[in-house]
């Protein structure tokens, strides 16, 4: 029986946990075996699980390399120990995500890699695998990776460096190992991040492009927009834009404030996802809303939103944009990174990054449209390309592909 083993940071937690929950499932149905080894963070699974390492042993490396720069240079004996049940599996396709947040050292990985001569898949979700220390830089417009990172203007970002600077050694490690295994596939969720993995070290390597889907089950139009205005104490007169993330940081918080102050008292910004100091900053005519892990709840924002608006500054391939296009509602979105790629004419407006006018008249020229209109074409989207089932299938016959050569 054929076994795959998935690596992350987390287990059935968190958008990347899930993905590989997801693919675990897929695997089962066909008949395989799936694993998931992760760092930290879980929730029960379908697959048979495996922790890598402890508490301590996590702490310690966030601690030491907040230090010296060296992410992914410590946990060596959780590594070791990684390695050992490997070989007690005995996988017949390793698949990596994140790899980063202090549980594993990636020079002992990926030394064994190289010797196992099994297919590896390795599933990008940020940016952090090609450059010398983060995880993403278009916020700076950084283009140090394409040649070769040294004095990283980021490095007080995540993974935080307090004190030293070792991004031009990282770069030469993680070209090192990472380019030494013969059999591996880079999987990008977005045609942003595979055009720029191809300016990167990895440009002669294998890559596949495989979008992120959503559970189309869970978000889908909801009908009972008149229990979200009356819980928030919302007049059906006013136009609803709505705002989503897990975490605020270069998501656009401080644009959604001044664009309230463009917008008259016909409309009303609800975001979700705040912490207390950010509901603290919002002024008159927006409703702040914390995290929710609710998505029945999310579903019935979404649907009951006239238009979302998604102003980040730094990403990859949103799913919120996904969710709100499932659940019939247009997006509006700043042409960062790939969080345009979902986005057609029939289903949004994609906007220069930072010009909060031309958002503003955006807005407007979709609040002028019938609903109707958006709803139908933005849940057809959805399930024509981002049905979480068809792409998590995606991988499964990429594994077949490899596991048969």
């Amino acid at each position: 029986m054929i076994k795959i083993l998935q690596i992350n940071i987390t287990a059935n937690w968190g958008s990347h946990g899930r993905i590989a929950e997801g693919i675990g499932l897929q695997i089962q149905e066909k008949g395989w075996q799936s694993y998931i080894a992760y760092g930290r963070w879980m929730n029960p699974s379908q697959s048979k699980l495996y922790r890598i390492g402890s508490d301590w042993d996590e702490r310690l490396h966030g601690v030491i390399s907040r230090i010296f720069d060296n992410q992914g240079l410590l946990s060596k004996h959780p590594t070791k120990q990684l390695i050992a049940y490997i070989q007690k599996v005995k996988p017949d396709l390793i698949h990596l995500h994140n790899i980063h947040g202090y549980y594993i050292n990636y020079p002992i990985l990926f030394e064994f890699l190289k010797q196992y001569n099994r297919p590896v898949v390795w599933t990008l979700h940020d940016c952090w695998t090609f450059t010398g220390h983060c995880a993403h830089y278009m916020f700076v417009d950084c283009k140090k990776w394409q040649t070769h990172c040294k004095e990283c203007p980021l490095k007080s970002n995540y993974p935080k460096s307090i004190l030293m600077d070792r991004s031009y050694q990282n770069f030469e490690n993680k070209r090192k190992y990472f380019l030494s295994v013969p059999n591996l596939t880079l999987v990008t969720v977005s045609k942003w991040l595979e055009n720029d993995t191809k300016k990167s070290f990895f440009k002669n390597q294998s890559i596949v492009n495989i979008y992120n889907g959503i559970d189309l089950h869970k978000f889908i139009p909801q009908k009972n927009e008149q229990n979200i205005r009356a819980k928030y104490n919302i007049p059906t007169s006013k136009i609803i834009i709505l705002g989503v993330a897990s975490n605020w940081y270069r998501k656009g918080l401080d644009d959604f404030i001044q664009l309230r102050q463009l917008l008259d008292d016909s409309y009303t910004i609800i975001l979700v996802g705040l912490k207390d100091k950010e509901l603290k900053q919002l002024s008159s005519g927006i409703i702040g809303i914390k995290r929710t892990e609710n998505q029945e709840e999310l579903s019935q924002l979404y649907s009951a939103a006239n238009v979302y608006v998604n102003l980040t500054r730094e990403d990859n391939f949103p799913t919120t944009n996904l969710e709100a296009m499932a659940c019939g509602t247009p997006v509006i979105t700043y042409n960062t990174g790939g969080s345009q790629e979902a986005i057609t004419p029939e289903t949004g407006i994609v906007c220069t990054k930072g010009n909060i006018e031309e958002v503003k008249q955006s807005i407007i020229n979709i609040s002028q449209k019938k609903r109707l209109i958006f709803r139908q074409k933005c849940r057809k989207r959805a399930e024509d390309y981002f049905d979480q089932d068809k792409r998590f299938r995606d991988y499964i016959e990429l594994y077949e592909k490899l596991i048969k050569k």
